[in-house]
């Protein structure tokens, strides 16, 4: 199966990597992206491929003020992303400190092929906050980490980082105000019932982030914002364009901009139909690069045709396909969008992220095809 991978001797170059998705230069290479992989393949990978051992990351974050703790999670989260040819590093410090602080997901038994046990999804009922009484007791002061805390994150992921490598900085606004916060319906209701509770919880969450980004991006080793929020489904948005020009677009425009003043790149991540708003994010937010495609939405490749020539692509192999295709029928999907994307602003990836139900042999199957497309042009 493995012909390839894992790398022996990467050769990581986020300016490459940064100017490609720029258009200032054409791709001498395949460059990969991805939003996260999930703990269950960057294990199996590790321990099968690798053959080095895995320390599960929940052990670690428990012991996360053991600077030893740190060091180790950071070095094999890192190690993956090099070894698989990556130029950078997804990194949800900010947002995993959150979700640890301030958990309310429904769970069930997970049933993929790298099972973890337990799998959670949103909350589609009330979340954490319902009232301005709940919004005074919430644990605002928890759920940011420290100067402390980031400065010795930060600085761990620094001496870890190999020559070559960035990294993209992961957070998240609207999807965690619905899926957590406030919760779906409680959102949906709020919105009408108490339209200024949902717009205080927004900017006290928004202007958490903001602080996060501004103490995180001009770091060295930062190459990007990678923000992440699902801003649709397959037919449409999930709020109104209005709501999110009014509430989570000011933000995103602050977010963009913080990052462009440090010199570094602003993506976003969002699944979902977004057609009404697509040329808003590109013209207004000024995103750079934009990932999370579904064919049943709109092809990676049809989306480089609209919009290739104003931002980067990042990702596009669609998630059914990654799970369901046999390897053969699959590599001839990936060498299409290849076709179609290469050699300008494009980076290879899945059409969301690596989850622990995609088998791994068509995870690698996508990366080789990556490595080997130019020398079969």
């Amino acid at each position: 199966m493995l012909k390839t991978l894992p790398l022996e001797k990467p050769s990581p170059d986020f300016e490459a990597f940064r100017k490609v998705m720029s258009g200032e230069k054409k791709a001498q290479r395949v460059h990969f992206a991805e939003l996260g992989v999930d703990e269950e393949v960057m294990w199996a990978i590790t321990e099968r491929f690798l053959q080095e051992k895995w320390i599960p990351e929940k052990e670690l974050l428990d012991n996360f003020s053991n600077p030893k703790a740190v060091e180790q999670y950071i070095n094999q989260r890192v190690r993956f992303f090099y070894r698989m040819g990556y130029d950078f590093v997804p990194d949800g410090f900010g947002l995993a400190y959150f979700l640890k602080c301030c958990p309310k997901p429904r769970k069930a038994e997970d049933t993929a092929i790298l099972s973890r046990g337990t799998r959670s999804w949103a909350e589609e009922g009330t979340g954490l906050i319902s009232s301005w009484e709940d919004f005074e007791r919430f644990p605002w002061n928890d759920i940011e980490p420290s100067e402390a805390e980031i400065e010795e994150y930060y600085a761990a992921m620094a001496a870890n980082l190999p020559d070559g490598m960035k990294v993209a900085i992961v957070h998240s606004l609207y999807e965690q105000v619905m899926e957590i916060i406030l919760g779906y319906e409680g959102l949906f209701f709020l919105m009408a019932d108490n339209p200024p509770l949902v717009k205080e919880v927004i900017n006290r969450w928004g202007g958490m982030i903001y602080n996060f980004y501004q103490k995180t991006v001009s770091l060295e080793i930062v190459g990007a914002i990678f923000h992440a929020d699902d801003f649709g489904y397959k037919t449409s948005l999930i709020v109104s364009p209005e709501f999110l020009r009014q509430h989570i677009f000011p933000w995103l425009k602050k977010y963009a901009s913080l990052a462009h003043t440090q010199g570094k790149m602003f993506w976003l991540h969002s699944c979902g139909n977004l057609s009404k708003i697509m040329d808003e994010l590109i013209e207004d937010v000024k995103i750079d690069a934009f990932h999370s495609f579904q064919d049943e939405i709109i092809p990676v490749a049809e989306f480089k045709k609209r919009y290739g020539d104003k931002i980067g692509i990042l990702g596009g192999v669609d998630m059914d396909k990654l799970c369901r295709l046999e390897s053969t029928e699959l590599r001839l999907y990936v060498r299409s969008i290849l076709q179609e994307c290469m050699p300008y602003r494009y980076a290879l990836g899945s059409g969301n992220s690596i989850a622990n139900y995609i088998p791994l042999e068509n995870y690698l199957a996508m990366l080789e095809e990556g490595l080997n497309w130019f020398d079969k042009q």
